[in-house]
């Protein structure tokens, strides 16, 4: 995968009288993901459905889906086939149903559902990222600013520049950088080159992020 939805999209969709209302959004975490189904199930409380699928972390590893109550199959499974067939991660999709009166039938809300997500899709677009490797880089506090900005101008020699995704302070600063997986080895001769050697980067974890 390849692909993250953009900043996130509201869409309303009518069929034979139910509305489906679809929510898209970007999220990094499984409680963030959680957190988006429950703040609609609270929005929208006197709707009887809120379906939902969501896609998380590197290759789409983490994938869930919920049907909330319609048949089994006609609603997460449909919303989350739609959420692959765009290649996407790092997203959670809510579908809302008011019932209409008119009874859609098993095929007849798999292709709701599965439409309601894939309009979303095409108002939220989406993003190009690429898996990176989130780096340790330890430093004592009086080298921190010079070594941080360092860091946030260094290009290595593919052409990738290195992302400063933050900083932590302990007992020393913990800058954290983003690199793409193929280039952690650049980055680390980058290091040895820019402090004789002191500096190492440390693995801590892998996410996508924008390209």
């Amino acid at each position: 995968m390849d692909a993250a939805p953009g900043a996130g999209a509201d869409v309303e969709l009518e069929i034979k009288r139910s509305r489906f209302l679809t929510r898209i959004r970007r999220v990094a975490t499984e409680d963030e993901a959680r957190a988006v189904i429950e703040a609609r199930r609270s929005q929208y409380f006197d709707a009887r459905h809120h379906c939902s699928a969501f896609i998380l972390g590197p290759d789409g590893r983490t994938a869930r889906s919920s049907d909330d109550g319609e048949p089994a199959g006609t609603a997460g499974i449909p919303m989350l086939t739609a959420l692959q067939r765009n290649d996407l991660t790092d997203v959670v999709a809510v579908v809302t149903r008011y019932f209409g009166g008119i009874k859609l039938g098993a095929g007849g809300l798999v292709r709701a559902y599965t439409d309601a997500v894939s309009q979303a899709m095409t108002a939220v677009g989406t993003r190009t990222v690429t898996l990176s490797q989130i780096l340790r880089v330890d430093v004592d506090f009086a080298l921190a600013g010079a070594v941080e900005d360092q860091l946030r101008g260094l290009v290595l020699p593919s052409g990738t520049p290195v992302q400063v995704d933050g900083v932590d302070w302990t007992d020393r600063a913990h800058i954290r950088v983003a690199v793409p997986s193929s280039s952690v080895a650049e980055l680390d001769v980058a290091l040895a080159s820019l402090s004789a050697g002191s500096l190492t980067a440390v693995p801590v974890d892998e996410r996508w992020v924008d390209c």
